[in-house]
């Protein structure tokens, strides 16, 4: 029997991209799933995918706690527990520094960053009663390398990091169990929320030729969470190995 085998798992920005191929590859391994995003028609889509499944959804938007909270909550009424929530929200708007983009700059801030803290503030209270539970979340090679036009994109992902990096130092007694999975490109609907329609359009085909996929990422995740207890994988990073022309 697989270790993930009847594991409650919630997954957060399930509608796309690695949220969904992961939802899929969990509920392969007999998870008992609950998944959120902000996309009703698209979860209930890959519910119908996915028949003889133990999944539901909520809508949800991780900016928003109450939200957060709730889908917890469904998990909670469902299953009475929480073993693992996957944090997999983010967007990645690029631009110059000079070209002062704030609104963009605190909408990176409130979904890669707050949206990671409102899951954390869900779910630690319940995993600590019950003296166990694993947080994975979402980062990004970005949260190691820094480069031009993506300053406020990398800043959240090296926040990320130390949120990740603290949450397993403090957590570790009380058999809470953290990892990050940092990805190079992926072949996802990410480059839709940078609105220079050049970089975009560099980033789109960057992904096209060299990324990874979706369910690349899933596997990671997979294999994190289905790691026994006594292991804690801190970080996954990994990277494209097509080459560049």
């Amino acid at each position: 029997m697989s270790n993930i085998q009847d594991k409650v798992v919630i997954i957060m920005g399930a509608s796309s991209g690695i949220g969904e191929a992961t939802t899929k590859k969990l509920a392969q391994e007999g998870a008992k799933l609950v998944i959120a995003a902000r996309r009703e028609d698209r979860l209930k889509a890959l519910i119908e995918s996915l028949p003889n499944t133990d999944i539901s959804f909520m809508v949800a938007d991780v900016t928003n706690k109450d939200e957060v909270e709730a889908v917890v909550d469904l998990a909670i009424e469902k299953h009475g527990r929480v073993d693992v929530l996957f944090n997999n929200t983010g967007i990645m708007p690029q631009s110059l520094l000079s070209d002062l983009k704030i609104d963009e700059w605190r909408q990176m801030l409130d979904i890669n960053v707050m949206g990671v803290l409102n899951g954390i503030a869900a779910v630690l209270p319940i995993m600590q009663k019950q003296k166990s539970g694993h947080i994975v979340t979402t980062a990004s090679e970005a949260g190691h390398v820094v480069f031009q036009q993506g300053a406020v994109y990398s800043g959240t992902k090296f926040a990320v990091r130390a949120i990740m990096e603290t949450l397993r130092q403090e957590e570790r007694n009380n058999q809470i169990r953290s990892t990050l999975i940092s990805p190079g490109t992926v072949n996802t609907e990410l480059h839709l929320t940078i609105s220079d329609s050049e970089r975009r359009e560099w980033i789109e085909n960057l992904q096209q030729e060299i990324g990874l996929q979706s369910s690349d990422v899933a596997d990671a995740v997979a294999y994190a969470i289905g790691t026994p207890k006594s292991v804690n994988i801190g970080e996954i990073l990994m990277v494209p190995a097509t080459p560049m022309d």
